[in-house]
């Protein structure tokens, strides 16, 4: 099947999308508002970018302003609301991700002990690194606060429990209920067990290496030496009848457990709990002797084979895959007219030495690039010959076919493998001039940013963009900057839904910053850094969204298969390249509309796409007082309505799960 794009000649989303509306008469009053409000209000205004926007702009805590504008109502929209959640789920093939909504994220809980804990942190995080797909999985520590008060039983595919220390209570607590609902846990030599278990004291075995029998889900026992916790399994009151197909058992007349597999409640959640140190290198200085150091470097690759099919068991893939190799840069132009002003800066660049550096990396101007010419994540070849330019992944033909902008994306900064977008542009920002339009475009990158220094998992399908932008400091989206975010994950939807044919592709917006498939899982996200000099925002927009990959969670050729399947049509598969230049077509009139009408101009369309009509959300925390999200104030908060009648503006709590969760009302001053 063909992809969309490719031939497609004519352009969508070059106009203004129906519904961003001008209004002209309210217009007026609005400019007038908006200059007495920058001559009061400048001082606070810089005040809060100076302090927010240098390290996390994607939160839209960043800046308020008040502003004479009024929101308007909330128009019905009757595809969205509950409706979304009863959508059909595409269907995925044998193999492929199950959609359970769950994030990519393997979170690990290491136990209070401050001393402890950072050093067991990083032997946890090294030996799942080694065994989960990198492209399929992102590893969090959980802190013990997290633990015990923020939302992430709802985003992660697996907890790992690991250490000796009895684990709280109210962790305890929490820990089960996960379980409960379905989550899965992997236990590393931690006290932690569910009901029908306990552990027995085996001090003999604390330090020592043991010789393990390991029996998996097919296949003849393992045999392998291995640390031990110096505690046993037994079964305890209320145990499953049955336990699960995994179990390790010391080899020997008493064969006590050390491993088990154990089933907990109705929803499919499961726990592997384990009594030997499968997290330890045979090198931990727990290993005391060199004989018990040769034991366990003789069994090294058999730990981590028992480790991956442990992880396999509880779900997850360990088909992990060699991280790509960077590649040079290639500058590219995007458009005829940009030529001449490209060339005028490029011979200006080769005078001044052909380097450009910043204080993360050094980008190197070359005609052609050899074999023989390093790249590092410091240190980068750009070539400037359009004509050496060729990749498979990104067909540079359609890309300009589908972009009608008057500034924004003219030119490209591309590379097949980068360590990210953002990085190449934060050395370019301020030395292209303004009506280059700089962008940055990646195939892969291998660090990938998210919000509050998340990572964005990369494969090879995602849609990965960093745009250049600069907004006057005194204009209705310069004293609103927030909004950006709004509108570039309000345009990559547009952009998809707005091409004839796609309108009923269910793609939407999730506030403050995420691409989901309704309401069920995310397949994208925006990062917004901001700089402020003189009077002008310089903004990197960074941008991510799956395209062609069906993991590690859903990409939206997934959701135009499955409207072919339920509808009987024919819709072409969509590419990175086509949807890359029609948002950023779109977002260059969404930002045109917010500058001519301020807030209400956008508004309409985005809450049309948005996930959240009508949703319940509690303040404070989950037994917190219930309220219905109904829109977004002058800034781009949240807007809530109490029970009492009240409409109020609510931010998040700062925790890195869910930013709807626990959110709270700002004191006021």
């Amino acid at each position: 099947m063909a992809h969309a794009g490719k031939d497609d000649q004519k352009v969508l989303g070059a106009e203004r999308p129906p519904g961003r509306g001008g209004g002209s008469g309210h217009e007026a009053a609005g400019e007038s508002s908006q200059a007495e409000c920058c001559t009061e209000l400048c001082g606070l205004h810089l005040s809060s970018c100076h302090e927010c926007l240098e390290l996390e702009n994607s939160t839209i805590e960043s800046i308020r302003c008040a502003s004479a504008e009024d929101i308007p109502d909330l128009p019905y929209d009757a595809g969205g609301g509950n409706g979304v959640a009863d959508a059909g789920r595409p269907e995925r093939g044998a193999g492929s991700t199950s959609l359970t909504g769950k994030a990519p994220n393997i979170l690990l809980y290491v136990g209070p002990d401050a001393q402890e804990a950072p050093g067991r942190l990083r032997q946890v995080r090294s030996v799942l690194a080694d065994c989960v797909d990198p492209d399929g999985y992102t590893l969090y520590h959980l802190p013990e606060e997290s633990a015990r008060r923020d939302p992430w039983p709802d985003n992660c595919v697996l907890l790992v429990v690991a250490g000796g220390e009895p684990v709280s209570e109210a962790v305890h607590r929490r820990v089960l209920a996960y379980l409960a609902q379905g989550g899965k846990v992997l236990g590393l030599a931690s006290s932690f067990v569910p009901a029908g278990c306990q552990l027995t004291s085996r001090a003999a075995l604390q330090g020592t290496v043991q010789s393990l029998v390991f029996s998996g889900t097919g296949g003849s026992p393992v045999r392998l030496s291995v640390l031990g916790s110096g505690r046993v399994y037994k079964q305890g009151p209320g145990e499953p009848t049955h336990l699960g197909q995994l179990h390790g058992c010391l080899d020997g007349a008493d064969q006590d457990r050390l491993i088990v597999h154990v089933p907990v409640g109705a929803r499919g959640g499961e726990a592997v709990l384990c009594q030997v140190h499968l997290e330890l290198p045979p090198d931990s200085s727990v290993v005391q002797t060199e004989e018990d150091f040769n034991l366990l470097k003789s069994s090294n690759e058999r730990r981590y084979e028992v480790l991956k099919e442990i992880l396999r068991a509880l779900g997850l893939r360990c088909d992990a895959q060699r991280v790509p190799a960077l590649t040079p840069l290639h500058l590219l132009p995007a458009a005829e007219e940009i030529r001449g002003p490209l060339t005028q800066w490029l011979e200006k660049c080769v005078a001044a030495g052909g380097e450009i550096k910043s204080s993360k990396l050094s980008l190197r101007l070359v005609a052609s690039h050899t074999p023989d010419m390093e790249v590092t994540p410091t240190a980068l070849p750009v070539v400037t010959d359009p004509a050496a330019f060729s990749c498979a992944h990104f067909d540079l033909e359609i890309y300009r076919q589908n972009l009608q902008t008057k500034q924004l994306g003219k030119v490209i900064l591309f590379a097949e493998v980068t360590s990210s977008t953002m990085n190449l542009l934060e050395g370019l920002m301020f030395e292209t001039p303004q009506e280059m339009g700089l962008i940055a475009i990646a195939v892969r990158q291998t660090q990938g940013k998210g919000r509050g220094g998340n990572v964005w998992l990369s494969p090879l399908g995602c849609a990965l963009s960093t745009l250049l932008v600069s907004v006057p400091l005194r204009s209705p989206l310069g004293q609103r900057i927030p909004f950006v975010q709004h509108l570039m994950s309000l345009a990559v939807v547009e952009a998809v839904r707005s091409a004839p044919g796609y309108q009923d592709i269910n793609l939407r917006v999730k506030w403050p910053n995420d691409i989901y498939y309704g309401d069920l899982m995310k397949l994208g996200g925006v990062l917004v850094n901001s700089t402020l000099v003189g009077e002008t925002f310089y903004i990197l927009i960074g941008c991510g969204f799956n395209v062609t990959n069906s993991n590690p969670t859903i990409c939206i050729n997934d959701l135009i298969a499955e409207h072919n399947r339920k509808h009987g049509a024919a819709l072409a598969p969509l590419r990175a390249d086509y949807l890359i230049a029609r948002t950023v077509t779109v977002l260059e009139s969404l930002m045109d509309t917010f500058q001519d009408a301020g807030p209400s101009g956008v508004l309409p369309l985005y809450y049309k796409y948005w996930v959240h009509s009508g949703q319940r959300v509690r303040l404070g925390s989950a037994e917190g007082p219930e309220v219905w999200i109904v829109g977004l104030d002058d800034s781009g908060f949240l807007q809530v309505y109490q029970e009492g009648g009240q409409v109020v503006t609510v931010h998040p709590d700062g925790n890195s799960f869910d930013m709807l969760r626990n959110l709270i009302v700002p004191k006021q001053p």
